[in-house]
């Protein structure tokens, strides 16, 4: 979280406040202005808290309040809006006993929170989310860490209420890390080698890791995970549009029932000008783009060298070589062409390190 907003009414939830200053230095803390002590770390307010609350939980990704869970309840309630982009929101009472996550405990990350304050103060968290009770998976979070996108969240509560229930779930995948849970899977939850096995499980609910598209009727109890797995190589003219890039890309994604959602990075060839359409698709799918020297991709073999590219570009291979070199991987599209100024689209796995934690 970047934003972090500690408000107390009381003077001892000020004095607290500043002992949580000193151990999370970049938050900032607020303060009715009638306790002044002219401490410049604090931002003294002389509005009301109502006021002030509807500030800043607009304002941050989490707010800690320094006062009972009733009054936060009765302050917040006006401005929730929903799961996804509320902030975390934290209660800790005025004795530092308990850290209460009161609100975004997931996908906010107001469990994660909750546990960090409470390790710093001493004090007892107070963590209320079923998966989190039940020491089971919480279908919201798989992957998040790993930077992993839901397809579609419309089945995240129905599935989420299969797991905590301990009804059968299947899962299957296809790419991404594989030590996604870092314990022991949950006895209801068992793993499929292919979607037919999935299927046949007559499990009640699906958690699908993949980079494929996915057209099955389980997918009305399922969530599709979609780890950014795809690396990109893309060889074409300096002018090159946007618009013939995202045809090409569209073309071939399509063609190989592969997601967009799964793309990691877009890789291509240093040229003397910028190609400006390829830097706007990266730039308007907020996807990293990667360059290399025609030296470095000039080593690298592949299936399909071309001497006409060689003799424009200086080596025999744009796409197929930029997406090996930079995914580390094997090609799992061979160039395709669309003619006549967007000349390659390759694609590779990304290679994954075995550790999680690198």
């Amino acid at each position: 979280m970047e934003r972090i907003a500690i408000i107390a009414i009381t003077k001892n939830g000020i004095k607290m406040a500043k002992s949580l200053k000193e151990k999370f230095s970049a938050w900032e803390i607020f303060a009715p202005e009638k306790f002044s002590d002219d401490d410049k770390r604090i931002n003294w307010y002389n509005n009301s808290t109502t006021i002030k609350i509807k500030e800043l939980f607009e304002s941050n990704d989490g707010l800690i309040c320094l006062f009972s869970l009733g009054a936060v309840v009765r302050l917040i309630s006006p401005h929730l809006k929903d799961k996804k982009t509320d902030p975390a929101v934290i209660v800790i009472d005025d004795q530092a006993q308990f850290v209460i996550s009161a609100l975004s405990g997931h996908l906010g990350g107001a469990n994660q929170l909750t546990n960090d304050i409470a390790e710093q103060l001493g004090a007892i968290p107070v963590i209320t989310t079923a998966a989190d009770v039940n020491k089971t998976i919480a279908v919201d979070l798989v992957g998040k860490d790993l930077g992993w996108k839901i397809d579609d969240d419309s089945n995240v509560t129905k599935i989420s209420a299969f797991m905590v229930n301990a009804e059968k779930i299947g899962v299957y995948q296809n790419c991404g890390v594989k030590n996604w849970w870092k314990n022991k899977l949950p006895e209801n939850v068992s793993i499929y080698s292919n979607i037919n096995e999935l299927k046949k499980s007559q499990s009640k609910g699906y958690l699908i890791i993949s980079d494929e598209q996915i057209n099955n009727e389980i997918l009305e109890n399922a969530v599709v995970y979609r780890p950014p797995s795809l690396v990109i190589g893309i060889g074409l003219h300096w002018d090159t549009t946007k618009d013939k890039i995202i045809e090409g890309l569209d073309a071939s994604l399509q063609k190989f029932n592969l997601s967009k959602k799964s793309i990691a990075r877009f890789v291509s060839i240093k040229k003397e000008k910028d190609v400006v359409g390829l830097k706007k698709v990266a730039e308007e799918m907020n996807i990293p783009l990667e360059f290399f020297d025609r030296s470095d991709l000039a080593t690298i073999k592949t299936p399909n060298p071309s001497k006409m590219v060689e003799g424009y570009e200086g080596t025999a291979s744009v796409s197929e070589a930029a997406a090996i070199k930079s995914s580390g991987g094997n090609l799992i599209v061979e160039k395709q062409k669309f003619p006549p100024d967007l000349t390659t689209v390759s694609y590779t796995h990304l290679t994954l390190p075995t550790n999680r934690e690198v």
